[in-house]
């Protein structure tokens, strides 16, 4: 019988920084947020994702076209990554490293379901 393998978890970067941060201690976060993440990845315990910029576009219903991600600014998403763990609790705890969640952003992390959608398993 062969070990189940990891469940993955998407991670999104919400906040903004502490206006009372200079660049420096912006920089040194960001530093340590890639040694941190190099690390997890390394172990097998997260994939990378990606930054994102602020621009966008938002379609609603019947293809309107909308620019621009117009979600409160507190909540701006930043970027993503993957957690590979056992399970929410386990996603939870190591992505509570984090060394960003001190200054002003904080992550919401989302089971990723592997099945396709049906009318049975969407809200």
């Amino acid at each position: 019988m062969s070990a189940q393998l990891p469940a993955e978890f998407l991670v999104i970067a919400r906040g903004q920084w502490d206006k009372s941060l200079s660049r420096d201690e912006v920089q040194k976060a960001i530093d340590q947020f890639y040694v941190w993440l190099d690390r997890l990845v390394a172990e097998g315990k997260m994939k990378r994702g990606q930054r994102l910029t602020y621009e966008g576009k938002t379609i609603v219903r019947q293809g309107t076209v909308i620019d621009g991600p117009f979600g409160e600014s507190k909540e701006v998403i930043g970027g993503y990554w993957f957690i590979l763990a056992d399970s929410l609790d386990e996603a939870a705890e190591i992505a509570k490293g984090n060394p960003c969640l001190d200054l002003g952003l904080f992550v919401e992390i989302r089971p990723i379901d592997p099945q396709p959608a049906t009318p049975h398993n969407t809200r």
